[in-house]
């Protein structure tokens, strides 16, 4: 079955043109059918497939949804919706994002997926860094394997331009100890939301990047 209807993208491309409170409020019936519903039901099977790979995760939708109202407490952009609906899959949820996971967004302009950990405090960063140190040929095996870098292409993240001296050996054979965060993605057309495959899409894009999560995650607490 087809998760979601044509009205899905409708509703994000009018509330590109009418981002404020009256108008969402004009069309909320018109949200809670065709996108916050569905949605719902969506990640709720995702999280069931997930889980029966990874019984550790234990959520409900409600723990892994995103607000579509966006934070407009410090940023000069004050409209106050998000352009899409997202969800994160993890033993963390939508509030632990330390914890790699499955993230994805749905919007008018098509899916985007990612996977692997975008916010990194200073702890974990300096045990992933002595990790891939310490297992170079491991870290490598993964970031290197076929389905990883066809799906996804290469690990991602912000970099930083000194190390400390205890990894600057590590660096000259793996680059990616530079990075502040570690991530992966992949962009899908929005013609997959109307497909009955789209969630064996979405748990295949998380297999894919499974080795990498599970690498990541012996330096979460």
């Amino acid at each position: 079955m087809a998760w979601f209807e044509k009205e899905f993208v409708a509703f994000f491309l009018e509330l590109e043109l009418n981002n404020h409170k009256e108008w969402f409020h004009e069309n909320k019936k018109h949200y809670e059918k065709y996108v916050k519903q569905p949605f719902h039901n969506f990640v709720s099977e995702m999280i069931s497939r997930i889980q029966k790979d990874n019984p550790s995760i234990k959520l409900e939708p409600k723990d892994a949804i995103f607000r579509i109202n966006r934070d407009i407490r410090f940023s000069k952009d004050k409209r106050p919706y998000k352009n899409h609906v997202s969800a994160v899959i993890s033993e963390g949820g939508r509030k632990n994002l330390a914890v790699p996971g499955s993230y994805f967004e749905f919007k008018a302009e098509g899916i985007q997926y990612y996977g692997g950990a975008h916010h990194m405090e200073k702890e974990p960063l300096r045990r992933m860094r002595q990790l891939i140190a310490k297992d170079p040929q491991g870290f490598n095996k993964i970031i290197k394997d076929k389905k990883f870098t066809d799906t996804f292409g290469e690990v991602l993240g912000e970099k930083n331009k000194r190390l400390p001296k205890e990894f600057e050996a590590a660096a000259e054979n793996q680059q990616l100890i530079f990075n502040k965060n570690f991530y992966y993605g992949a962009s899908r057309d929005v013609a997959l939301l109307f497909d009955d495959k789209l969630a064996d899409e979405i748990f295949n894009l998380y297999l894919a990047g499974k080795s990498f999560n599970d690498f990541f995650k012996q330096v979460i607490d």
